[in-house]
């Protein structure tokens, strides 16, 4: 996507998030089930366990955090995720252990995940730029209070391509190709 001069900070978010968005599916796209549920030695989570944490933080953030309603994953698309527990969230929780003990399925992921981008998108196109400024107070998450802006930038933008990064990674010890690109 082309940011213009006349930009406003919530199309300019909208963009970016997008960007990231199609570098992670693009990273995930070939991932096979056998791919995605290898265990890698050491701390670092399977590919299935990093999409699930990508797609569900999104679908909490939103629906909890954003909306102040029950997310997908508890309602519409519960059992249906492709992961039997969601991730741990906040001070103290250990995404390792959650990761190394998910079982997956990378295809009903993938289902999830159109969900969750369709809900965020539908959101996302009828926000202002004060509601990306409005301050949230994210306390119980270590975070302290907080412009929208920063759960929108950590949660849709850096979380995803840090992530895609480690799948990548991951992808390339197992012999396949990791960036799309």
């Amino acid at each position: 996507m082309t940011t213009t001069a006349n930009s406003t900070a919530i199309s300019v978010f909208r963009e970016r998030a997008e960007d990231a968005r199609q570098n992670l599916e693009g990273t995930i796209a070939d991932v096979t089930q056998e791919q995605a549920s290898h265990i890698p030695s050491g701390k670092v989570m399977p590919i299935a366990a990093q999409y699930a944490h990508i797609v569900a933080t999104q679908d909490l953030a939103l629906h909890g955090m954003l909306l102040g309603a029950a997310p997908l994953l508890a309602t519409t698309w519960a059992g249906r995720t492709g992961f039997d527990k969601p991730p741990p969230m906040g001070p103290g929780s250990s995404l390792d252990e959650w990761g190394h003990r998910i079982k997956s399925d990378i295809e009903a992921m993938r289902e999830y995940a159109i969900a969750v981008y369709a809900a965020c998108d539908q959101h996302f196109a009828s926000m202002t730029d004060e509601d990306y400024n409005r301050i949230l107070d994210l306390s119980q998450f270590g975070f302290g209070k907080q412009p929208m802006s920063f759960v929108l930038a950590n949660g849709w933008i850096n979380n995803p391509l840090m992530h895609a990064g480690e799948i990548s990674c991951l992808k390339g010890l197992l012999g396949a190709k990791g960036y799309p690109f």
